[in-house]
C-alpha cells in the first residue's frame, strides 16, 4: 500500500498521483483494480449517494459508514476520509476525537479538511499531533458555498490569488501531508505546487498539479452536474436506465425468464 512517503517521493520525481473518490464496496473495489493511487471518501457522497443539494448535510456517521464499505472493496489502497461539515470547527477536543473516529472505526489512513485561515490550521495542527496524517483543500470549499455564494472559480483576483498562495504556505508548515486545490486559476495551481513540497492534488486546477482528482460518478456519467473540469469516461447514465429499461420489456413481454435462467423448468 501506498503512504505519506511514497506521495512525496512522486511528486519529487515528477510522477502524477492520481485520486479517485469511492463510496461502497462496489466502487472501492473497481478503484483499487484500476491500481489508482488514492481514493477519497469524499463528502460529495451527499451529493452523488445521497441526494443533497450540497455537501453541508452529510453527517460524521455517513463518512465513516461509506469508508468502512470503501475499505471492505479497498483492502490495499491509501484511503482518505473527508471531515464533514461542522467536524472540525468547533473545538480542537471534538477535532481530534472525530479525525480519530474515521481513522479507527472508519478504517481511513488520513483525513481530509478544508480552508486555511488561523482555526483550521489550528485544527491540521491537533490532528497531526494525534499521529493523523492530514490533506488540506484550498480555492472552492464546498462546506463554505454559503460563504462564498455559491460555486465560484476562486483565486482570480489579485488579492485573493495572494491570499491562497499564503494559505498553501501556512498549510505546510501546519503538517498537512497534501493539499487539494479546487476551482482555482491554472497559474494558481502552477505556483502554488512550484512554491509548496507537499503534493497538490488539483480538482478544476489546471495541469501544473503534482496529481489529479475526479469524483467517481462523474468519471462514469453517472452525475447530474457536469462542471467545466469535469470529462466524462463513459456514459452510464445512458447504459443503466436502458439496461434495466430492457428487462423490464422482458417481463413483460414473457421473454424473461427463458429456460436458461429457470432452475428445473417445466418441459
Amino acid at each position: 500500500m501506498n503512504n505519506v512517503n511514497t506521495f512525496k517521493k512522486m511528486k519529487k520525481d515528477g510522477h502524477k498521483i492520481v485520486m479517485v473518490t469511492a463510496y461502497d464496496y462496489p466502487s472501492g473495489k473497481y478503484v483499487q483494480e484500476a491500481e489508482v493511487d488514492i481514493i477519497l471518501v469524499g463528502d460529495s457522497l451527499g451529493m452523488v449517494i445521497l441526494g443533497y443539494e450540497d455537501t453541508l448535510k452529510v453527517t460524521l456517521d455517513d463518512i465513516i459508514h461509506h469508508t468502512r464499505a470503501a475499505r471492505r472493496g479497498a483492502d490495499d489502497t491509501f484511503i482518505v476520509a473527508d471531515m464533514p461539515f461542522m467536524s472540525y470547527h468547533l473545538s480542537l477536543e471534538e477535532t481530534k476525537e472525530n479525525a480519530a473516529m474515521l481513522i479507527t472505526q472508519g478504517g481511513a489512513n488520513a483525513v481530509k479538511l478544508e480552508g486555511g485561515k488561523p482555526s483550521r490550521l489550528e485544527a491540521i495542527r491537533a490532528i497531526v499531533d494525534c499521529e493523523i496524517p492530514v490533506v488540506a483543500h484550498l480555492g472552492l470549499t464546498p462546506q463554505s458555498i454559503n460563504a462564498l455564494g455559491g460555486y465560484r472559480v476562486q483565486g482570480k483576483k489579485k488579492e485573493q490569488f495572494s491570499t491562497i498562495l499564503e494559505h498553501a504556505k501556512e498549510i505546510e508548515k501546519a503538517g498537512a501531508f497534501m493539499l487539494v486545490l479546487e476551482g482555482i486559476p491554472e497559474e494558481l495551481g502552477k505556483q502554488i505546487s512550484e512554491t509548496i513540497s507537499i503534493p497538490t492534488i488539483g480538482i478544476g486546477a489546471g495541469r501544473y498539479t503534482d496529481g489529479q482528482v475526479l469524483v467517481y460518478h462523474d468519471i462514469l456519467g453517472m452525475a447530474d452536474l457536469k462542471p467545466k473540469f469535469v470529462k466524462h469516461y463513459a456514459q452510464l447514465n445512458q447504459v443503466i436506465p436502458a439496461s434495466i429499461k430492457h428487462f423490464s420489456k422482458d417481463v413483460k413481454e414473457g421473454k424473461f425468464p427463458s429456460d436458461e435462467y429457470i432452475y428445473n423448468p417445466i418441459k
